[in-house]
């Protein structure tokens, strides 16, 4: 047994010390813009995941009966969550709220390079206003986390549309409701499937060749000028895409981004602006993605509220983080290592370590009775600064004998100087 759950990863401490520097990053970047962290149970209602049979993430549930006989899952996604800690306090809070979390989700899916059954998720929301500079602000908060982890506008692109760029389209081929939202899972998946597959499953929803055409004709489009001409300057995604696109220039952020009409989320609760961002490359699924979803409570039983967010999974950016050659070597975080000669010194060993934590150092006490040479070794895998050494001699004095593992320079001070 020694292999644990197919999909899942363990975390050694020299990789979750790697796994704490990214979440660092991911704390940073949302408070510097202001955001607050929440949390949620990792266990919910089977019933907050199921609003759209046929979404793709239905059919990844990790789902079933507890022992009361109610239908649970482990959470595929933290929005639902998010929405129903909204819903169940919607007139006590202040809005606009900025909130974030870095949950742990779970999914049953195929395994593949990036993705696994379980990742961390930096999820980072906006509720309760629905002006485009809420978009913007999301878009600023990525940006500087990929600055902050060495990354840059040559690594990576946003790629930006409008959920509203689909309802145009297919409202002028008369297709709305249910049809509209199986459209747009099929659409998400366009540049994974083979073009004849995709034109195989629209057509199964009955859309003509005609209008199979007309939809591939306009995700095509990869600029907003030519979106216009496509869907009339009266149009209000072109028209809020302007919007947002000059706020994006505002923040200094236009090398960052590109318009790309193929971009429309496969959940059926994106209302608005959504993107997703990619490696310039081309070698990696994507990073991340979000939108704008000012319908969803209202899904979950709700009066609808104007939201929007992102969510980053943790794996996907770490293969590339490895490939640009940006993970650091962390040490562990030992700053000294304390050891006693014999037994008998066990206990002042003990007591030199307790004032050196007391003092805000981070000390590691060798437990057992070992030879010098164990003990150097120990000291450098640690990549300690310090050896404190409570030796007969020096201690009969008061003393203890320290070691600096960077010079090599011994010292004999006071323990009451320590």
């Amino acid at each position: 047994m020694s292999q644990g759950v197919r999909g899942t990863r363990d975390f050694y401490p020299e990789e979750m010390r790697i796994r704490n520097w990214l979440f660092e990053h991911f704390h940073s970047s949302a408070k510097a813009h202001g955001f607050e962290e929440y949390d949620a149970p990792v266990l919910e209602t089977e019933e907050l995941f199921t609003r759209k049979a046929g979404e793709e993430i239905t059919q990844q549930l990790y789902n079933f009966e507890d022992k009361g006989g109610r239908s649970v899952a482990l959470r595929p996604e933290m929005t639902p969550s998010l929405a129903r800690m909204v819903m169940a306090k919607a007139g006590a809070l202040a809005f606009p709220i900025k909130w974030y979390s870095i949950p742990q989700c779970w999914r049953y899916e195929r395994t593949q390079r990036g993705r696994g059954r379980e990742h961390y998720q930096w999820n980072v929301d906006i509720w309760g206003t629905d002006c485009i500079e809420a978009d913007a602000e999301l878009l600023s908060v990525l940006v500087h986390f990929f600055k902050s982890v060495g990354l840059d506008s040559d690594d990576l692109v946003i790629q930006i549309s409008s959920r509203k760029v689909l309802e145009e389209v297919l409202g002028n081929l008369g297709i709305e409701g249910e049809s509209f939202s199986q459209t747009c899972i099929i659409v998400d998946k366009m540049d994974k499937l083979p073009e004849e597959s995709v034109e195989a499953q629209l057509a199964e929803l009955g859309h003509s060749p005609d209008a199979i055409s007309t939809i591939r004709d306009t995700l095509s489009i990869r600029d907003l000028n030519g979106l216009e001409n496509s869907l009339g300057k009266s149009s209000s995604a072109v028209s809020e895409l302007r919007s947002l696109f000059t706020l994006i220039e505002g923040y200094g952020l236009s090398d960052w981004v590109s318009f790309d009409a193929s971009i429309v989320r496969g959940l059926a609760y994106y209302t608005g602006p959504v993107f997703e961002v990619r490696d310039r490359a081309g070698n990696l699924r994507a990073i991340c993605g979000g939108g704008r979803y000012d319908r969803l409570i209202g899904t979950l039983g709700g009066k609808n509220l104007p939201a929007t967010g992102f969510g980053f999974g943790d794996m996907v950016v770490m293969e590339l983080l490895q490939e640009k050659g940006l993970i650091p070597n962390i040490g562990s975080v030992v700053e000294d290592v304390v050891f006693g000669m014999g037994s008998e010194l066990r206990g002042s060993a003990m007591q030199v370590a307790g004032k050196l934590r007391q003092s805000g150092r981070n000390v590691d006490l060798i437990l057992e009775d070992k030879k010098m040479k164990w003990i150097f070794k120990h000291a450098e895998r640690c990549n300690a600064s310090r050896l404190i050494m409570v030796m007969p001699d020096e201690w009969s004095n008061g003393n203890v004998k320290i070691k600096d593992l960077n010079t090599g320079n011994e010292s004999t001070i006071p323990f009451k100087e320590l």
